[in-house]
């Protein structure tokens, strides 16, 4: 009677584990559903269990920086506990992952990312590397990442037949979301014409109180720049701030460019926020090489800038502090100007850029502006560049090839650093699967 007795027991237990079980694989199989459509799972908790099939279950779903779900859940019967973990990869990557972007939203098969140069001069991305058409490496260019291409990759090992989507910016309606709208405050902000010996010209200037203040509208010394395109051009440039004319590229020597609000500058809080410019931004002046994002308390600095026509970087920008600070630039296209969405690079005159701190993002294209014979030999870039159709920088001019480097920087794919209202992808039905499924001990 004894062996019986124990037998049946054994019995019943073998029978609550693999109820146990099934419970929790039913939980987890629900729990997966739901995140691979994008729905966050609701799990209950330890104290708040669910229901299911004369048992419960509870668990828990912890995001990673790497674009993975790990889900846990725990299945009891009565009084046996069981636990099952999946990880869920969402497939694909976001732009944000990339630190060299071209989505040849054009469609143009012929199109080529170029890389090139040899020896010190060679192109180099650290950073994972997109085309929406080809990827063309000549040279001893190398890129530490992997290449990804809808069409063929020369030069280099990549992936090929990949798409990856541009951002939605229509989705985005900056015109109406924006923390500042930089043009309106020029119109009703007790904006005065006033001349600058230091930072040049006569222009446009706001008091320092107003967040728009780092901004100079159309300055009389940059004519020539100004009368070349189809709206009005802001200077990013803080006349209330001492004119840094070092040539040295490091963020010492740049002059300053201090936010509102922030480390004791007057005025409301203008850090966090989008500016929005209806018309083109400029980082150039003729009296300075280099412009650092500071304030006097160290206060990391996050600020978006979004304008409706292109930008023109000429000068260098930097960050203060290069592990918290911020700068995203975005230039979209304006339906009634053709030559509009897109970053341009280079001091048309004097080829002084040669360094950035920014996530970069055209919504048409990448241009360079006299990174030639007489330009930069070297710029680098510390961000990513994203460009919603063709990165187009033509750097050979006879023997000389200007290096492009492009370091990625990882702070906004890992979530260390939110940035102000960026454009997320127009990718609808993102992918997912299933990396892993196995019981773990119950803690």
């Amino acid at each position: 009677m004894t062996v019986g007795i124990e037998h049946q027991q054994e019995q019943s237990a073998s029978a609550e584990r693999l109820r146990a079980l099934y419970i929790a694989e039913a939980g987890l199989s629900h729990a997966v559903a739901l995140a691979t459509a994008g729905t966050a799972p609701a799990l209950g908790d330890a104290e708040n269990q669910l229901s299911f099939s004369h048992g419960q279950y509870w668990g828990t779903s912890v995001e990673t920086a790497e674009d993975t779900t790990t889900i846990t859940v725990f299945g009891t019967s009565n009084r046996t506990t069981r636990a099952l973990e999946a990880v869920v990869k969402r497939s694909g990557e976001s732009i944000y992952a990339s630190a060299l972007f071209a989505g040849n939203s054009s469609g143009d098969a012929a199109y080529d990312l170029m890389l090139g140069g040899t020896g010190a001069q060679a192109d180099r991305v650290t950073g994972n590397v997109y085309s929406g058409g080809n990827i063309r490496m000549n040279g001893t260019a190398t890129i530490d990442g992997i290449a990804r291409a809808s069409g063929t990759i020369t030069g280099g090992p990549g992936e090929t037949g990949i798409r990856q989507p541009t951002p939605n910016l229509t989705a985005m309606d900056y015109a109406n979301n924006n923390g500042v709208n930089v043009a309106r405050a020029f119109d009703t902000g007790g904006a005065t014409y006033v001349n600058n010996t230091t930072y040049g010209g006569r222009a446009w200037r706001l008091p320092e109180s107003n967040p728009a203040h780092i901004f100079r509208k159309n300055p009389s010394d940059r004519a020539a720049n100004i009368n070349g395109t189809a709206k009005d051009d802001y200077f990013l440039e803080d006349i209330y701030e001492p004119i840094n004319r070092s040539s040295a590229i490091n963020p010492g020597a740049g002059s300053h460019v201090t936010i509102s609000g922030v480390g004791g500058e007057p005025g409301a809080n203008g850090n966090n926020l989008v500016y929005y410019i209806d018309g083109n931004l400029w980082i150039h002046n003729n009296n300075a090489y280099s412009f650092t994002l500071w304030n006097s308390s160290g206060t990391p600095i996050k600020v978006t800038l979004v304008v409706s026509g292109n930008i023109y970087i000429s000068d260098n920008i930097f960050y203060n502090n290069p592990n918290q600070d911020g700068l995203a630039l975005i230039a979209m296209k304006d339906a009634t100007v053709g030559d509009s969405g897109n970053i341009y690079f280079g001091d048309p005159s004097f080829g002084t850029l040669e360094y950035m701190d920014a996530f970069m993002y055209a919504e048409n294209n990448f241009y360079d502006n006299n990174l030639s014979a007489a330009g930069s030999a070297r710029v680098t870039v510390h961000g990513n560049m994203t460009a919603g159709n063709q990165v187009r920088i033509n750097r050979d001019v006879g023997r000389q090839h200007s290096k492009l480097t492009v370091d990625f920087d990882p702070r906004v794919w890992e979530g260390s650093l939110e940035m102000p209202s960026l454009p997320m992808s127009n990718a609808a039905d993102p992918e997912f699967e299933v990396v892993s499924w196995r019981e773990v001990a119950i803690p």
